[in-house]
């Protein structure tokens, strides 16, 4: 992720306009989500399959919107859930109502094998193997349907005074046709209640067409990835980190099938620096172990998967350690970014649900 649990600067999409004067919800330079947008606007039109001649700096509104701006929300939704309270705006003409706002989510850091993210990534793939071994198939004039749960933390301020607040937990439910091409988005504070359309020739490498293209070979899909980490190395860009952010993001608001899973999951294992935390907390509350790694700022992106099955549940960003930017209002212990997957499924028509399918 969109429009969008990755991505363009807050400043690039119209759905965000709403949020000027009394909000700031810009980030100190290097932040991870400016790091995810650089990369992933370069990969996107290296893999797409839609033969367009979109730019590549064209924004991707089906990537998750829980990284278009600094997000957060995770096992957090407790928190929510359990009666924190909540402040809302007014809206504006076009229609959005801005979220509620509470204070900012925190969590409990799980313990770190620093070894054990190859072996836990290689027990991943060989589940993602199991049962399906195909995974999705999405004909030409239908579409991907993800439903999740996503939350935003940011600093706020009001008065020349600077908070760090949370939205509420609150629904997201993106439509994306088989070639990237059409596609619909509902997210209560990004779009109003009818939703939005993301029709357009957008460059877009998580549309289906462009992902059964891809290398399942994890070596050579490893490659394509760092060919464009290492092109974006001179924006400041950690190679390694942008190369994990870039198979996350293929893992997450989209649905990719069983065999490029694999070889995602195999491909991550390679990248230096990748480490398993014992325990991982996604938005809607559900306790999983995750694979993970830190970047410079001292935030550490975590992919959940539930302790049994290893089924991908969703994915977290927290800020383990203090930033190097002195002035960085984000403390370590807050989850920054969080998006938890309720539903994934091939449906017949753009903004239909699965329910809806006869």
């Amino acid at each position: 992720m969109n429009a969008s649990p990755s991505q363009p600067h807050p400043a690039e999409w119209p759905e965000t306009q709403e949020l000027r004067d009394t909000e700031e919800r810009s980030l100190p330079a290097g932040r991870h989500a400016l790091h995810k947008e650089h990369l992933m606007a370069q990969i996107r039109d290296d893999i797409r399959s839609t033969g367009t001649s979109a730019p590549a700096r064209q924004r991707n509104p089906f990537l998750r919107k829980a990284i278009l701006l600094p997000a957060g929300a995770c096992a957090l939704a407790g928190a929510i859930v359990g009666g924190v309270a909540l402040s809302g705006g007014d809206g504006d003409s076009d229609g959005v109502t801005p979220l509620a706002t509470g204070p900012a989510l925190t969590t409990r850091l799980g313990a770190v094998d620093a070894k054990g993210g190859p072996q836990l990534l290689d027990r991943i793939s060989l589940a993602a193997g199991s049962g399906d071994t195909d995974g999705p198939v999405v004909r030409d004039g239908q579409y991907v349907y993800i439903a999740s749960k996503v939350a935003n933390t940011y600093p706020k301020t009001v008065n020349d005074k600077t908070t760090v607040v949370s939205t509420e937990l609150h629904d997201r439910q993106v439509w994306q046709s088989a070639d990237g091409k059409d596609g619909w988005l509902i997210e209560p504070g990004e779009t109003s209640d009818e939703g939005t359309t993301l029709a357009g020739p957008h460059p877009i490498g998580s549309a289906y067409n462009s992902l059964v293209k891809l290398p399942a070979d994890p070596d050579a899909l490893l490659r394509k990835i760092y060919k464009h980490a290492r092109a974006d190395k001179d924006k400041g860009v950690p190679v390694d980190q942008a190369a994990f952010v870039a198979i996350g993001d293929l893992l997450t608001e989209s649905y990719p099938p069983a065999e490029l899973a694999r070889a995602l999951y195999k491909a991550a294992a390679k990248i230096p620096g990748v480490v398993a935390v014992d325990d991982a907390i996604d938005a809607t509350g559900r306790h999983g172990v995750a694979v993970a790694r830190m970047d410079d700022t001292g935030q550490r992106e975590e992919w959940i998967f539930d302790k049994k099955s290893l089924k991908f549940l969703g994915e977290r960003t927290v800020q383990v350690k203090p930033s190097p930017d002195k002035n960085d209002p984000i403390k370590p212990g807050t989850v920054v970014s969080t998006s938890a997957i309720t539903q994934r499924a091939v449906v017949d028509g753009n903004k239909q649900t699965p329910s809806q399918a006869g």
